[in-house]
C-alpha cells in the first residue's frame, strides 16, 4: 500500500474530521465518502487545499445501488468524482450518497471545478440525479422528449417508447414499444467438416 496515500488519507481526515464517513484504502485507491450536506465545501476544500490541491475533476458519474449485493438500506443513488492533484501526482475518489431516492438531489460542483458541467449533466440524463446550482442542467445523451433515465437498474431493456419517422405526418413521432421481449440463444455455426482428424 502507498505510504504517500496513506499520509494523504491521515491528513484528510485531520483536515475534515467527522464530515468523513469513511475513507477507504483499497487496491491502491483511496476513496472519500462525505454527507450530501458536505459535498460542495469539502470539494472547495479540496481544491483549495496548500499541502494536497486536488486542482482537476478527472471524472464524475452517478451510480445506483438498488440492486447492489452489499446494499441492504440506505440511499439508492450516489455521485463519483475524480479528483487529481497535479502538484502532488495524487488521485482522490470522494463519494456523496444522495439522499432521496424519488428525488435525487445534490449540490453542483460546477463552481469549483468548471470541467464537471458535461459530467453533471449526464448524471443527470442517465440517472435522473439533479445538481443545485448546475444553471444549464438539461439532456445531454437522449433525446429532449425522453422519458426516464436508462442508467437506473429500473429502467426497461426495450425502453418507453420508440421514436421513428411518419412519411405521412412528415415528422418524428413517439409511440410505445413495439418491440415483443425475446431470449436470445446464441447460435454456433460450424464449417461441415469441423472436428474432422482425417483427410485421407
Amino acid at each position: 500500500m502507498s505510504t504517500r496515500l496513506e499520509s494523504l488519507r491521515d491528513a484528510l481526515l485531520a483536515q475534515f474530521g467527522e464530515r468523513i464517513r469513511t475513507a477507504t484504502l483499497e487496491l491502491g485507491e483511496l476513496t472519500l465518502e462525505v454527507g450530501a450536506a458536505d459535498y460542495h465545501a469539502i470539494a472547495l476544500e479540496l481544491r483549495d487545499s496548500a499541502e494536497f490541491p486536488f486542482e482537476q475533476l478527472i471524472d464524475l458519474c452517478g451510480v445506483d445501488y438498488s440492486s447492489h449485493a452489499t446494499r441492504s438500506s440506505g440511499p439508492r443513488f450516489a455521485v463519483v468524482a475524480h479528483l487529481m492533484s497535479v502538484q502532488s501526482n495524487l488521485r482522490l475518489r470522494l463519494r456523496t450518497l444522495v439522499e432521496d431516492d424519488d428525488f435525487p438531489v445534490v449540490a453542483s460542483v460546477n463552481d469549483v471545478w468548471p470541467s464537471v458541467n458535461w459530467f453533471e449533466r449526464e448524471a443527470f440524463d442517465l440517472f435522473g440525479i439533479m445538481f443545485s446550482g448546475h444553471g444549464d442542467l438539461r439532456r445531454l445523451l437522449t433525446d429532449y422528449g425522453f422519458v426516464g433515465h436508462p442508467f437506473r437498474k429500473d429502467f426497461p431493456i426495450s425502453g418507453h417508447v420508440e421514436m421513428r419517422y411518419d412519411p405521412e405526418q412528415k415528422r418524428v413521432i413517439y409511440q410505445p414499444v413495439s418491440i415483443a421481449p425475446r431470449e436470445v440463444t446464441p447460435r454456433v455455426v460450424r464449417e461441415e467438416n469441423y472436428g474432422d482428424v482425417g483427410h485421407g
